[in-house]
């Protein structure tokens, strides 16, 4: 009788359910790919090594689990705004009066959860779909690109730093700007890097066809000149943060900037916002009324800052526009949180915090363009430049893009050169051409491509002077906003879901 084995009493592999355990490396090495990132955006304009930071990245999480890629995602995100946003320190501690361990302290907080963006993205691939290239060139790429889309909006919205604007306006991407928006060059960014990090040939040229598809984009006009171009004056105070709500400053800078405007024959005269750091009522008696005397007898209109209050008691961060075209007005509508508008529960904060002119009331979200010097002005404040969908509606009626700032509260940082760029994307979506009055900085005139025709040295006190040149006519971006970027996203993370065998192999 034949002897039966032995029974197998273990294994000859051990089975561990157990995740491979997390590394240091998990979460240095995507933070200096964020770092890194940063090189794309003004003001060193790199944009190729954004595009290599993240195709390395996609590459390196082609097969991690969800939780590795998470934390990688958080990594690279952590890095890219401590980096990249570090002027929010600078808002907080140098001219908002908070201690410097306190608001390094919220800096840091504030960066790690908007960390989370990235990290839910990059973990959402890696839950929905297997390890592979469907993973690397689909689903990594797409919901990169989704929850970058989120964060525009949610909780207000912190679009910062999107990766879209690294690519404006010196980058073959951007030509997909006035087709698919800021999110959707940063899809398109993102699809490269996916395709790049694949290194697969026949993906790689992929890749590369991309590159030359936005450079052909690029050539294409979307808009045409609309009458004759109209001269301009944009005019910079200069006035420091520290300085600028000390009654002998206001006093001093109001005086300045009233004999700029009437020493300019320029048909359209631009200050910043809150150039008048008043409120309306307490503008001492004649002074609107001279400066519009004065642009009257010169034919022209003035675009004028100041903080607008009402009967009602509310009051607005807006910008006025006086002179031979009557009295126009806009409202700023997305406020930005603790230095415009107290968050639930953040009043113990904000009380600590040094913030003339805050908790203003918000302005309507449809506000039609400005007619003034012969143009529609599609007007936004500040911080409202980053929100391109927000003014879609004035942009489609307007000829020319006006934004007036106040980017003295980041002092000499990373954020004047980041606002700029911020501006040559909305130039780009909308093609218009674009007037950009700071206080300190950058003030400058961009066309309807992105390019600046035109700037003044930051922190220095002047007058720019040009020709800007209406447009009109609807790029895709402003006929459709996000819708199509939103949709194309959409279609990639279900065919990255399909199943192998049902899936189209490039």
């Amino acid at each position: 009788m034949a002897r039966l084995p032995k029974p197998v009493t273990r294994l000859p592999v051990r089975l561990d359910p157990r995740p491979p355990a997390l590394r240091i490396h998990h979460i240095l090495v995507p933070a200096l790919l964020g770092a890194l990132a940063v090189a794309g955006f003004a003001p060193l304009g790199a944009w190729p090594l954004t595009l290599l930071s993240l195709a390395v990245l996609f590459g390196w999480l082609a097969d991690a689990p969800a939780r590795t890629a998470f934390l990688a995602g958080w990594s690279y995100g952590l890095g890219l705004f401590l980096t990249g946003v570090s002027w929010i320190f600078i808002s907080l501690s140098t001219y908002g009066g908070l201690p410097a361990i306190p608001a390094a302290l919220a800096t840091l907080v504030f960066c790690a959860f908007i960390a989370l963006y990235p990290g839910l993205a990059l973990m959402l691939a890696s839950w929905l779909t297997p390890a592979g290239r469907a993973r690397t060139t689909l689903a990594l790429p797409a919901a990169w690109a989704l929850l970058e889309w989120v964060r525009g909006w949610f909780l207000t919205g912190f679009p910062w730093l999107a990766l879209g604007y690294s690519q404006v306006p010196d980058s073959p991407l951007a030509g997909f700007a006035p087709v698919l928006g800021v999110y959707g060059v940063g899809l398109v960014l993102a699809l490269v890097a996916g395709l790049f990090a694949s290194r697969r040939p026949n993906l790689i040229t992929l890749g590369v066809l991309f590159l030359v598809a936005g450079h052909g984009l690029q050539r294409l006009d979307w808009t045409r000149p609309a009458g004759a171009p109209v001269s301009v004056a944009l005019i910079q105070g200069n006035v420091s943060q520290e300085m600028k709500f000390r009654p002998e400053k206001i006093v001093q800078a109001m005086a300045d900037y009233a004999r700029r405007v009437e020493a300019s024959a320029a048909r359209l005269v631009i200050l910043p916002e809150t150039a008048v750091p008043l409120l309306r009522s307490n503008v001492p008696a004649g002074y609107l009324e001279r400066l519009t005397e004065h642009r009257r007898q010169a034919g022209g209109d003035l675009l004028l800052g100041l903080a607008e209050d009402t009967a009602a008691g509310d009051y607005y961060n807006a910008v006025l526009s006086l002179g031979v075209s009557g009295e126009g007005q806009y409202r700023k509508h997305h406020l930005v949180p603790f230095s415009e508008f107290v968050p639930f529960g953040f009043r113990w904060l904000v009380d600590r915090l040094i913030m003339p002119l805050g908790d203003f009331s918000r302005g309507a979200a449809d506000q039609a363009a400005i007619a003034a010097a012969g143009e529609r002005l599609a007007v936004n404040v500040c911080y409202e430049d980053a929100f391109g969908e927000e003014r879609v509606h004035a942009a489609r009626q307007a000829t020319l893009l006006v934004n007036v700032s106040n980017d003295a509260w980041f002092g000499r940082s990373l954020s004047p050169r980041q606002h700029l760029q911020i501006g040559a994307m909305r130039s780009l979506e909308a093609g218009r051409w674009q007037l950009r009055a700071n206080n300190t900085g950058i003030t400058a005139i961009l066309d309807e491509k992105g390019r600046v025709r035109a700037e003044l040295p930051a922190f220095t006190q002047g007058t720019l002077t040009g020709l800007a040149q209406g447009h009109s006519g609807l790029t895709p971006f402003l006929r459709w906003g996000n819708l199509p970027a939103l949709a194309i996203i959409l279609l990639l993370l279900s065919a990255a879901c399909l199943p192998a065998k049902n899936r189209v192999r490039p």
